[in-house]
This record gives structure tokens, C-alpha cells and sequence, in this order.
């Protein structure tokens, strides 16, 4: 990975360029800035999540940022690539829910500043909540209010699901599977022609929940659930929330063969959610993060596994991050502590924080997306075409 403190290479006339640009709009950042760094600084950002095009490649993570339709409201006005609401937890149409206790009302949310093993000062949110708290019926509202705040923006919104886990040998709660991937699917087409998208979150394998320490029946999940879910809507677009086990990045590996070599393969995965503090007893992000999620990257493009988008999660705190997980096959990120730091870690202000922390990620003179690409085509690994920069390009360029 690229020394956070390294400086990128730019030409004179770029770095003119970039300075012009942000003058002229730090202090009310646009909307649709992405179209605006197409037209003047020749670089195209768009790229995919799930199949569908989106104009640059910075995302809200599923969290409790993305848990009410003011959020959303902010995310579509702010030029938010696309959004994984808040994770529901299924239910059979009795209400039963066999994942019940992952439903926390808990909402507290504590951003701090978290020292890496290398020593670099990073970010993190520190929480205990879970799931969404209350019933599938308020989700249903929840996710059509959504989609059709969405549809006026061009705002990609999808579900995020915590169905059953059953132990080895036994078969899946194939009630909330089917009842609650129907009743999404319902929504969904209410708004939408495309098969329906969702993730499904996997949270239960993070280090720290007693079912985390068999290695066993994590593979098994991961082997299997896609077909589950198909087996409720089979035209339905899975990602796969893949998180970080508490075991060695051999077995992070293992655990992505185990998605890809699924009785039916999801269409997407995301790679990888948290890190485990034992001492505290919560999850973590920062730069330990990034450097196992990049790293595992690395095995796994040497092995041969990416054979399916992936959308990278995990410290992206700025446009070189995301341009190290592109460079090992992300084709997006999706953002959540970023999106929360005090205003004076934004260069952007006149704006929600949302808008600046976008404005930040894509434009920042020595940390942004399109100063890095700029420096990939400075030295040789990303070339123009038709006088363009193209984001896709340096998707999975690393590995290649």
C-alpha cells in the first residue's frame, strides 16, 4: 500500500488545473461533481455496483447512517453513489425472527481516533448496536419511502439482510428466507424494472459472537447461502457481505473461495467489514483495517479468486485508499466513519458534511481520487483514452 504520507505526482499544468477547480467551489460544493471533473479535468469516475452504472465510485455503507429516510434525502442531495440501508433482520410471515437477538435499538455512535500497529493515526467508529430494531413491516415503509425519495436523484438504494444461520447439518429457516426476500422483492418492483439487489450481511462471523470460532460452519454459510436466498427470489441480484474472522488472512482466503465456489455464486461480494477489539469487546476500523483487507486482496488476486465484482469496505479515508482497493479488483467502495469526522478534516465547507466528506474524497490536493489517478498516469500505469481518464481502468489493474 501506498505510504499514507507520500506525496502524488501531478504536472504543473495538472495541479493549476485542480487548484482553479477547487477555488471555485470548496466553499459550496456541487452536487454533481463527478460530471464537473469529467468536463474539466478530463477524468471519468464512473464505474458499477451491483451491475448498474454510478458516477464515481463512493458509497454509504449499511449502518446507522443509512436508517432513515433523512439520511437518504442528505445522501441523494449530496451526490452519494449509491446507498446499503440499514441491515433488517428476516422474519417468517408470523414475525418470528430467528436472528432476533442481533435487532439492538442501541444507536450511540463514538468516532475516535484509533493508532494503527505501524503507528499512523487513523479513524474509527466505536458502537454496540446491530440490526435494525424493529419489525420487517416498518422496514418495508422504510425501503419504499426510500426508493421513491431515490428515484428523483437517480440514487441507487438497496436492502441490507441478516437471515437465519443454521448449524451444519441443518437446514435454513426457508420461512424468513422466503417471506422476507419476497416482501423486499414486492417493494422493489414497485419502483424498479431490474431484478432486485440486496446484501447480505454476515456479521455473525466477526470475530467476538460465539459463532465465530468454527471454521466449519462459516465455510458452510458461506458455501450456501446465495442458493438459499435464490431459493426465495431466483432472479435476485446477491452480494455477499464477507467480514473479518478472527483467524489468520490464510483463512480470509478460504473464506472468499468458499463464496465463489457457492452451489450458485452471488453476483457481488463485499470485502471486508471490521476488525475485533477483545478488550473492548466492539469492532474497529483505521489503517489495521485497510492493511489486512489490502493484503488478503493481494492472496486473493494471486490466486486467481476474483471472479466477480467486489465492493471494498474498510477505511476509506480518502481517493488513494479507494484507489488501492481498486487497484485489487474493487469496483466501489462504500464509505461510513469518513463520513462522520469533525468538519476541519473536510476541504470543503458551505455544505452538509456528507457533501464536503465527497468533495474531500474526490478533490483533495495531495489525498484525492483524482490526484492519484493522475499520479497512475504519471507513471505509467494508467493510460488516456480519447483524452480521458477512466476510473474502470484501474479496476483490478494491480493484479492483471
Amino acid at each position: 500500500m501506498i505510504d499514507p504520507g507520500s506525496e502524488p505526482r501531478l504536472t504543473p499544468q495538472r495541479t493549476a488545473r485542480l487548484d482553479r477547480l477547487i477555488q471555485a467551489t470548496r466553499d459550496a460544493p456541487p452536487a454533481n461533481l463527478a460530471d464537473i471533473i469529467r468536463e474539466e479535468l478530463h477524468v471519468d469516475l464512473a464505474t458499477s455496483y451491483a451491475g448498474c452504472r454510478i458516477p464515481h465510485p463512493f458509497g454509504k455503507g449499511s449502518g446507522q447512517l443509512s436508517c432513515t429516510v433523512p439520511q437518504v434525502a442528505e445522501d441523494a442531495a449530496s451526490g452519494v453513489a449509491f446507498v446499503v440501508l440499514k441491515t433488517v433482520i428476516a422474519e417468517s410471515a408470523d414475525g418470528a425472527r430467528s436472528m432476533a437477538p442481533w435487532a439492538n435499538p442501541e444507536t450511540r455512535m463514538k468516532v475516535e481516533r484509533r493508532r494503527s500497529r505501524k503507528g499512523i493515526d487513523g479513524w474509527t467508529v466505536s458502537w454496540k448496536g446491530r440490526g435494525w430494531s424493529g419489525s420487517l413491516d416498518d422496514y418495508l415503509l422504510f425501503f419504499h419511502d426510500a426508493l421513491t425519495l431515490a428515484a428523483a436523484h437517480d440514487l441507487l438504494v438497496v436492502p441490507s439482510v441478516k437471515y437465519h444461520l443454521p448449524p451444519v447439518g441443518e437446514e435454513p429457516n426457508e420461512h424468513e428466507y422466503r417471506h422476507t426476500t419476497a416482501a423486499l422483492n414486492q417493494v422493489w418492483r414497485r419502483h424498479a424494472t431490474r431484478s432486485l439487489i440486496l446484501e447480505k450481511d454476515l456479521s455473525p462471523t466477526l470475530a467476538g459472537d460465539t459463532l465465530a470460532g468454527n471454521r466449519a460452519l462459516v465455510l458452510h454459510w458461506l458455501s450456501n447461502l446465495t442458493f438459499w436466498i435464490h431459493d426465495a427470489v431466483s432472479d435476485a441480484c446477491v452480494g455477499i457481505k464477507v467480514m473479518n474472522a478472527m483467524f489468520d488472512d490464510a483463512f480470509q482466503v478460504e473464506m472468499v473461495r468458499a463464496v465463489m465456489e457457492n452451489q450458485r455464486p452471488p453476483d457481488f461480494i463485499v470485502v471486508f467489514n471490521r476488525l475485533f477489539d477483545a478488550d473492548r469487546g466492539i469492532a474497529y476500523g483505521g489503517w489495521d483495517l485497510s492493511d489486512r483487507n489490502l493484503a488478503v486482496l493481494e492472496r486473493v488476486g494471486g490466486g486467481g479468486l476474483t471472479r466477480m465484482p467486489m465492493s471494498a469496505t474498510g477505511n476509506i479515508c480518502s481517493g488513494r485508499v479507494m484507489m488501492e482497493y481498486a487497484l485489487r479488483g474493487c469496483e466501489n467502495g462504500q464509505v461510513h466513519t469518513f463520513f462522520q469526522l469533525p468538519r476541519s478534516q473536510y476541504i470543503a465547507s458551505g455544505a452538509s458534511r456528507t457533501r464536503c466528506a465527497l468533495y474531500t474524497l474526490l478533490l483533495h490536493p495531495r489525498d484525492g481520487l483524482v490526484a492519484w489517478l493522475w499520479t497512475l498516469n504519471e507513471i505509467g500505469v494508467l493510460e488516456e483514452r480519447d483524452g480521458v481518464l477512466h476510473f474502470r481502468d484501474v479496476v483490478g489493474r494491480g493484479i492483471r
